[in-house]
């Protein structure tokens, strides 16, 4: 490949071969370049986004209008977290994320402060993510000299769940963590239980609703015929699953969204298996 354009020190605008046009991210491969020279793409540390990925355009132009630190932090928190997690994240978020931290410096600077009514909800139910939003934070003190507010880290791991899904899928983490703190207060006033954040089994019962957000906000929900293991819970755990109908109800009429047996069976097992602990 080779450089058709500079657009700061961190990012070029790239042509192959064959005339196919990408954007090339990377911290400091643009520094002292010039279009025209070859450049190769294989580092680990660098990030290769064809130009025909929809993404690529607004890229370009925030990329040309804002400092090469900001994308160099987006950088360091993607590979903080798909390391930390596990997973590979869209490429979506090296366009949303950096604009977010750019806007929020600004924010701060301007004395404009914002409040995430959610920043309890992802930092109980998105824990890991959180915690690299944390790092984040010291890695945007250490590169931009700025003191954000903690409740920018819940910011970032909103970005970061976000990007662990298909772009296209409808899934949005701060309606994830809405009803996942809805779910659990139902949980919690059903069952008369309190809940132990820190527990083990309080983090298994929130994975699964985690996993259930995912399917109910990408209209994958579970629906078997074999209504065998909700006659089972209706049978063995009454209670948890008289909790999971009301769920069930309460899914109903604020979605219009009917969850099938086989949902509100897994429902009902994880609510006995929390509760039970809970003696």
């Amino acid at each position: 490949m080779f450089i058709r354009k500079v657009l700061n020190s961190s990012v070029v605008l790239v042509q192959d071969d064959g005339g196919e046009e990408s954007i090339l991210l990377g911290k400091g491969i643009g520094f002292g370049r010039k279009a025209g020279e070859p450049i190769d793409r294989q580092p680990s540390d660098r990030v290769f986004i064809p130009l025909s990925n929809p993404d690529a355009q607004p890229m370009m132009e925030l990329f040309s209008s804002i400092p090469p630190e900001y994308l160099d932090l987006t950088q360091e928190i993607v590979q903080d977290a798909e390391a930390t997690l596990g997973v590979h994240l869209s490429p979506h978020i090296y366009l949303m994320l950096t604009d977010h931290l750019h806007f929020a410096v600004e924010r701060f600077q301007k004395g404009l402060l914002v409040t995430n009514r959610l920043t309890w909800e992802i930092k109980h139910f998105y824990r890991r993510e959180y915690d690299v939003g944390l790092r984040g934070l010291q890695r945007a003190q250490q590169l931009l000299h700025i003191t954000l507010p903690e409740e920018e880290a819940g910011n970032i791991a909103f970005h970061i769940v976000n990007a662990r899904q298909d772009p296209d899928a409808g899934y949005d983490a701060m309606q994830a963590a809405r009803l996942i703190g809805e779910l659990t207060n139902i949980v919690t006033y059903r069952m008369h239980c309190t809940m132990d954040s820190e527990s083990i089994h309080f983090s298994r019962f929130i994975s699964h609703l985690q996993f259930f957000a995912e399917r109910f906000f990408c209209g994958k929900l579970m629906d078997s015929d074999d209504d065998f293991l909700f006659h089972q819970m209706q049978q063995g755990y009454p209670e948890a699953t008289d909790c999971a109908e009301k769920i069930r109800t309460f899914v109903l009429r604020k979605h219009n969204v009917f969850l099938p047996n086989e949902e509100t069976a897994y429902l009902a097992l994880h609510i006995a298996r929390l509760t039970n602990h809970k003696g």
